[in-house]
């Protein structure tokens, strides 16, 4: 009797403890999980990015394949043409493990704390902007498997195709907005791009769509019509208010403006700055300085030729020093706490100018093309108070350069070009869409791509071993994981 009665005890201490164990391996102090509103801050800042693959994908090769930006520095490999495998998978290599995870895993929080759909929306527009930006500059990427090695143990994921790809992200678009209402969503003030406006979100959700429906041109234009004409009766943007970007600060810089602060070597391309000059657009002092003594007097800005090491430039000019030709202005474009603009409403007017020309939808050409102008000029007051443009040199701009409808899908474009300066992602997927502007290719010596400006960007090499079976089946579809390889949409 005295042992079962020895036993019982032991079993009600041990139960006892066992009861309130989780209690005790809590930590009082931290909460649980994260909140899912802290988590779509980071997913907003993960999106921006860091200085890493803003300086090596976005302007060391896009910027400068887009002759926005030259430089003579041999480490520019984009400026040439010439390959560096691991700067050209660097926003691979940075928003799976950053961006894309975190999306996921937020997903997952709100379906799980049924949360209202408007706040699911908001992720899955994030989304779909994250892919989008993956999947235009690779092609077929992980997609569907993606982010997922802790929620569903997928630790190799399968690559996507990008015709499957983009079906769902258009429909992820349209659900998305459809979701939404009006109104300050539950995630408040932690979204820091629009500050939980529902309205916004909606329109941006339709803009993206525009912009995917697009890209669809080449490969089907039918899609590409009906996508257009959907985004354009969902509502898209209508001011500078409804910027799709992030206000950096001083907690979190801005990745381009740290490259700029870190690397004396980029000059304003050739190209680009002819454009200006030959437009006499009051955006040139504004966006260029020239780099010995900082001047911004339009006859003072040089652009610099793509395609150049120091031996050539002093072949060509009999100089070697650089400091006479312009750079971006550091005054303006360098501040840590400067926004990242991933869409705006000037490249939406343009889209919709570009409708119009097509289809005869979305309103008059020529008012979208002017209008469109006029918010790129507008909106450079994100950057400083002091890069505001005065009406009346927006409309003695527009009263040289008009709507010319006889040229109008080359012009429309042209200005998207010089718009999305520093949103080298979105020029160079634009470039891709429509030939324009119509760039004259490098032909540096020892260049990867036979002296033709790059279609894509290149894989992690890890993956050709890590996930060795998913690569294989990426290029046996997509074709050589090279430069000239060319996106499912990219069609010649």
């Amino acid at each position: 009797m005295k042992k079962v009665i020895l036993l019982l005890m032991m079993a009600l201490v041990i139960g006892a403890c066992d009861d309130g164990f989780d209690e005790l391996n809590v930590n009082p102090t931290r909460a649980p999980q994260i909140a899912a509103a802290n988590k779509l801050t980071a997913v907003q800042k993960f999106i921006s990015s860091q200085r890493y693959d803003n300086w090596r994908a976005g302007l060391i090769y896009q910027s400068t394949m887009m002759q926005h930006i030259a430089t003579t520095a041999g480490y520019w490999d984009g400026d040439k043409y010439t390959w560096n495998r691991g700067y050209a998978s660097s926003l691979i290599d940075r928003y799976y493990g950053n961006a894309i995870k975190t999306i996921e895993d937020l997903k997952f929080q709100l379906d799980n704390e049924e949360a209202p759909e408007e706040m699911k929306a908001i992720v899955r527009i994030l989304r779909v902007f994250a892919f989008s930006r993956l999947t235009d500059l690779y092609g077929d990427v992980p997609y569907s498997e993606a982010g997922k090695a802790v929620l569903e143990g997928i630790f190799l994921p399968k690559y996507d195709q990008q015709s499957e790809i983009y079906p769902d992200m258009l429909k992820e678009l349209e659900e998305s907005a459809a979701a939404l209402g009006s109104g300050t969503s539950g995630f408040g003030a932690a979204d820091v791009m629009y500050g939980g406006d529902q309205a916004k979100w909606k329109k941006l959700a339709n803009s993206l769509m525009l912009r995917l429906g697009f890209r669809l041109i080449k490969v089907d234009p039918a899609a590409s019509q009906a996508w257009v004409t959907k985004a354009i009766a969902g509502g898209v943007m209508t001011s500078n208010d409804d910027i799709f970007y992030l206000q950096h600060d001083s907690n979190n810089r801005n990745g381009i403006s740290e490259v700029f602060a870190a690397d004396g070597n980029p000059r304003m391309a050739k190209t680009f700055i002819d454009f200006f000059q030959n437009g006499n657009d009051p955006r040139l002092p504004i966006l260029a300085a020239r780099r010995g003594d900082g001047s911004t007097a339009p006859a003072d800005l040089l652009g610099f030729p793509n395609g150049l090491n120091n031996a050539m430039l002093l072949d060509m000019t009999g100089e070697e020093n650089t400091d006479n030709y312009a750079e971006p202005n550091r005054a303006i474009l360098a501040g840590f706490e400067a926004p990242m603009v991933f869409q705006t409403y000037a490249e939406v007017e343009f889209m919709l100018a570009e409708a119009n020309v097509r289809w005869s939808i979305g309103g008059d050409a020529a008012t979208h093309y002017n209008n469109g102008v006029t918010a790129a000029m507008k909106q450079l007051t994100l950057w400083s108070a002091d890069a505001a443009i005065e009406d009346g040199a927006i409309a003695t701009y527009l009263a040289n350069n008009p709507y010319d409808a006889a040229n109008a899908l080359e012009q429309i474009n042209t200005q998207y070009w010089a718009a999305t300066f520093l949103n080298e992602y979105e020029s160079f997927a634009n470039w891709r869409r429509t030939g324009f502007p119509v760039l004259v290719p490098v032909n540096f010596p020892g260049n990867e791509t036979g002296g033709t400006i790059p279609r894509r960007l290149t894989y992690n090499q890890n993956e050709s071993a890590v996930n060795a079976a998913n690569y294989e089946a990426a290029l046996s579809n997509q074709g050589p994981d090279i430069l000239t390889t060319r996106v499912w949409w990219d069609v010649q």
